[in-house]
């Protein structure tokens, strides 16, 4: 089975140009490619896997990073889907007014995270396990993904996804952007 890239129905957005988002859309297409490559690549190796374990592996090594940058940015992309919509009530507005106050407080931590130094991802899940939000940064595109939660929101912060409309000093407007982009009616089902 191969992957095909998503197509996203991405309204005009505040702040982040047309240009941005389709620039970053060829990237998105670039990581599918890479898995669907990666794949084929691994199925040829296993004809001889002794003698290729070291391709085999490096191979599986870099499919980590394609796939998550895959799935990331589909997350990302859909997420802007539909134009903004606000949270205004809901099991997630619930569970964030539970652990982190308000909406207000969660958005100012979550920004924290984003603006980690490095290139990667800031990301809200949900911990099935424990019926609890969790978030985190990843390095790159997959370095320290939380095994086993669901992904409830993604925000891309390596340089390509800002730097057509802000300065690298900027990323804070870019974040500030990116919340004012986001349906949350989107965001809010992803949780289940």
């Amino acid at each position: 089975m191969k992957y095909e890239p998503l197509t996203f129905d991405i309204p005009e957005l505040i702040a982040i140009s047309r240009e941005t988002i389709d620039l970053h859309l060829g990237l998105y297409q670039g990581y599918v490619k890479h898995v669907n490559l990666i794949r084929e690549k691994i199925d040829a190796y296993n004809n001889d896997p002794e003698m290729n374990a070291y391709a085999i592996a490096e191979m599986q090594r870099r499919l980590g990073f394609e796939f998550g940058g895959m799935r990331n940015h589909e997350y990302y992309f859909s997420q802007f889907e539909g134009g903004p919509k606000s949270l205004v009530s809901g099991t997630l507005k619930d569970k964030i007014e539970f652990q982190f106050s308000n909406l207000e407080e969660w958005q100012k931590r979550f920004t924290q995270i984003a603006q980690t130094r490095g290139v990667g991802w800031a990301m809200l899940y949900h911990d099935p396990h424990t019926d609890q939000l969790v978030q985190t940064w990843v390095d790159e595109q997959h370095i320290g993904q939380l095994a086993d939660l669901d992904i409830i929101l993604a925000l891309d912060m390596w340089e390509h996804s800002y730097l057509r409309d802000f300065l690298p000093t900027a990323k804070g407007q870019y974040i500030e952007a990116f919340f004012k982009n986001l349906n949350w009616d989107v965001i809010a089902g992803r949780l289940v």
